[in-house]
């Protein structure tokens, strides 16, 4: 039986085009469902994106040498670099972009052309001819994905119940490094002259993952709008009946009554949420939340952004391995960024936000330090260098993930989509944008210390970002989102 509440009818608005405040009981009907074919629905068909940017985005990494031939692009390293840089620039416009858009119009409407974009982003790509054409192509690629981080870390948040946030939300964004493993080993075939000319090989891996993305476009038309954005943008009746629909498609599922939904929150519906309301909000009452998360999210987007999208260049310069075999190193290396939020995600829930998100960021410090003296010193071979890196990013993927997490999560409804795209576009511009032109020109240099430079520079700002968790961390777990920070609309 439906725990809706009954609602006054819909009043006219008012000169800032806010209704008459409602009282709805939807964010804890959503809240307190059982886990379903429904939520692993949603999970897949929003969460399957990153996946594929891990295939793509690795391919990138293990071509990186191969894109230096003469046979293929002719790039310089720096060029590799730039390249890089171009996804990482198109990103932060995306993000900002479509984070605006999937605050206005939804997140359902968003979340197809974002994908729609990125797709033929990743298929021109594999047309590229020159060094202009393919940084191009990156940089719309970026585009896609920036919005897609927006739109679909807000969707998920509000569609997954509480006590299961933390969890889901790391591991859909961990998934990531499943299509990154794919991608190391895809690029052990594609990049193998014996079996594929070489201009050949790795044009198939950007149009592989294009065409599989297609797919996507279809499973997503099972995924509703958000019933929390409908509500607060005055679309209370398409939000009850979107819960209704949600609410049986999980009794269907799983057989049993749902338990009754007793929280209550009234609000001021408005069509729109204008610039300066949402601006006040970030820069006034959450001032501390946006310097956690800009901290969060410039030192993970420095860290990943420095090592992945080098690494090839890096096994091929210090440590002899052929263009075409580094693939073998990134498959493990990515298999332990996915098992990090996978072993840890639980944790995140239970053990709480605050003393999880600290650690994982102080351990990766300490260990990127290690690695970085040892690596000054020439103690690693390929291998063992590569399973430093394992280690040092089963805890860094979980903390980069819990980054996308708390940006989601501790600030209002009405500018979530925003938040994300905002403190990841200045996170990605300060530290990703800056970290594949650094680290190229640092390995162009040909020193392993000045390299190892670079890995301390990303040690101080993991450790930073851990300071800043244990002064200005949420204790969020097992909340409602609307308890951890009140919609504008309720105000």
């Amino acid at each position: 039986m439906s725990n809706a509440l009954e609602r006054p009818a819909p009043a006219q608005a008012n000169r800032a085009g806010e209704r008459q405040a409602i009282e709805t009981d939807i964010p804890a009907r959503l809240d307190r469902l059982p886990w379903s074919r429904f939520h692993l629905l949603v999970v897949t068909a929003l969460g399957v994106t990153w996946i594929l940017d891990g295939l793509e985005v690795t391919i990138v990494g293990a071509i990186g040498p191969v894109l230096q031939s003469r046979e293929t692009l002719g790039l310089s390293a720096t060029q590799v670099g730039t390249t890089a840089s171009a996804y990482v620039v198109g990103a932060v416009i995306g993000a900002l972009l479509f984070g605006w858009l999937t605050d206005r119009f939804g997140r359902r409407l968003v979340f197809y052309v974002t994908l729609a974009v990125y797709l033929a982003g990743v298929l021109l790509s594999a047309f590229s001819w020159s060094f202009a054409s393919f940084a191009v192509f990156r940089a719309i690629t970026g585009f896609g994905i920036g919005g897609e981080y927006a739109a679909i870390n807000s969707a998920i948040d509000e569609l997954i119940p509480a006590r299961l946030r933390g969890r889901i939300d790391l591991i859909v964004n961990g998934s990531f490094w499943v299509g990154a493993a794919a991608g190391s080993g895809a690029s052990l075939l594609f990049l193998n002259p014996n079996l594929l000319a070489p201009d050949v090989g790795w044009r198939l891996g950007f149009a592989v993952g294009g065409v599989l993305g297609l797919g996507i476009l279809l499973m997503r038309r099972h995924v509703p709008e958000s019933p929390r954005w409908l509500v607060t943008h005055g679309r209370g009746e398409q939000a009850e009946a979107t819960v209704a629909e949600v609410e049986r498609r999980v009794t269907e599922s799983t057989g049993a009554p749902l338990a009754p939904a007793e929280a209550r929150l009234i609000v001021h519906p408005r069509k729109t949420f204008g610039f300066g309301l949402i601006f006040r909000a970030m820069l006034g009452k959450y001032r501390a939340r946006s310097a956690l998360a800009l901290s969060l999210m410039v030192a993970q987007a420095f860290l990943f952004n420095a090592v992945f999208f080098s690494y090839g260049l890096v096994l091929a310069k210090y440590h002899g391995v052929a263009d075409t075999m580094t693939g073998l190193y990134l498959l493990p290396l990515a298999a332990s960024n996915f098992l990090g939020p996978l072993v840890l995600g639980h944790f995140f829930d239970t053990i709480g936000r605050r003393v999880m998100i600290a650690g994982t960021y102080a351990i990766s410090a300490v260990l990127l330090v290690v690695t970085a003296v040892i690596f000054g010193l020439d103690g690693f071979t390929a291998w063992t260098q590569t399973l430093a890196w394992m280690l040092i990013f089963f805890f860094a993927s979980a903390a980069a993930s819990s980054a996308y997490l708390t940006a989601s999560e501790i600030f209002p409804l009405e500018t979530r989509a925003l938040a994300i795209a905002i403190f990841y576009a200045l996170g990605t511009a300060i530290g990703g944008s800056s970290a594949p032109a650094l680290f190229g020109w640092l390995i162009g240099t040909g020193s392993a210390w000045a390299l190892s430079g670079g890995y301390i520079v990303a040690a101080v700002l993991m450790a930073g970002a851990a300071v800043a968790e244990a002064i200005w961390g949420v204790d969020a777990e097992g909340k409602s989102l609307e308890s951890i920070a009140g919609p504008l609309s309720s105000e």
